[in-house]
């Protein structure tokens, strides 16, 4: 398609030349002179001004530069939407492999590719255009909504229910049993049963080998909208709200309280019965064993205040010269004032 076709699909302000052929869609170091990129980090700003690509996607204030701009708010999802224009997905045509293992019992949606090897327990209801690729196992009792795509080994346990346009990716585990055990009176750790099972939202998504958790009672919850990234752990009774994020190798340990579009970021951790209130963020590497109220953004481990972790940071890095500064002054007045000890631990 043409650039001025292209920026009338995504609604955008273009200036340069409508005519200009396009035919993808790269980053801004890669692209060259048939594809658009984007910038949305100021960061790149700069790489804007010698970029090779036929058109940048902007925010409507943006610099003029060299190359045809296309100018929209949040010229990040509008990418997004022009990347689909020029990549699909492998489609999955309707039908059931001959190798694959389906209950008798098991309901199965109309529109449904169930892929080899892939294994359907009974009991299970499998809403309409589903799509399981090759050994992926749904468990006995298992209910999906519409749409729901598993990729290859993606497996759901016993009784767990999902709901629309659920997406798991590769090894995705939902509804392993919670990391639940007793000492029972010789000290042996005895199991405790997980009962409860995971309850996934519409629109979530679970990346390659995240595991959710189930429930010892009760259950574990993922709301509507949440994205939980490559190697997440989300621990048993835990409650994820909307819209939120868990990035990779976070960790809720079990029965966590998370809030509704709450960002936690790559490797943080979250004590057990902690509440995240609403629109939290919380930094990469943070550590939380305590209640965090709605709105803040949280750094470091033990996690404080964001602004005030800056600071300390900073302070951190001068340590070795402040400690050198110190010993300097304790032996100046060491000198001066010899009878007063001072520099003594006493």
């Amino acid at each position: 398609m043409n650039l001025g076709e292209l920026a009338s699909r995504l609604g955008a302000e273009l200036r340069g030349d409508a005519s200009l052929e396009i035919t993808g869609a790269k980053g801004i170091e890669e692209a060259g002179p048939s594809e658009i990129t984007f910038v949305a980090n100021p960061r790149y700003a700069g790489l804007a001004r010698t970029t090779r690509a036929a058109a940048v996607v902007v925010e409507p204030e943006f610099q003029e530069i060299p190359a045809a701009t296309l100018r929209i708010q949040n010229p990040y999802h509008a990418f997004s939407r022009a990347l689909a224009f020029f990549y699909q997905p492998p489609a999955y045509a309707p039908g059931i492999h001959p190798t694959a293992v389906i209950d008798p019992t098991a309901v199965i949606g109309e529109g449904a590719h169930i892929g080899a090897y892939a294994v359907v327990g009974a009991g299970v209801h499998l809403g309409p255009h589903a799509t399981l690729l090759p050994h992926v196992v749904l468990y006995p009792g298992v209910r999906t909504g519409s749409h729901f795509f598993a990729h290859a080994h993606a497996v759901v346990r016993e009784n767990c229910v999902l709901g629309d346009r659920v997406t798991l990716e590769n090894g995705a585990i939902v509804g392993a049993d919670g990391f639940g055990f007793a000492k029972n009176e010789n000290g042996h750790w005895e199991k405790i049963p997980q009962s409860g099972p995971v309850r996934l939202g519409n629109r979530v998504d679970v990346q390659a080998n995240a595991c959710v958790d189930r429930a010892t009672v009760g259950a574990t919850v993922v709301g509507d909208g949440a994205k939980i990234d490559n190697l997440v752990q989300v621990g048993h009774g835990s409650r994820v709200g909307e819209n939120t994020l868990l990035c990779a190798q976070t960790g809720l340990a079990g029965s966590s309280v998370i809030g509704n579009n709450v960002i936690l970021a790559g490797q943080v951790g979250v004590a057990g019965h902690c509440r995240i209130g609403d629109g939290v963020i919380l930094t990469a590497q943070s550590g939380v064993s305590h209640d965090i109220p709605a709105g803040q953004m949280i750094s470091g481990s033990p996690g404080f205040d964001n602004r005030v972790w800056l600071r300390a940071v900073t302070i951190f890095q001068r340590l070795p010269e402040l400690v050198k500064r110190v010993t300097r002054l304790e032996a100046r007045l060491e000198k001066r004032h010899p009878e007063s000890g001072a520099g003594s631990n006493e």
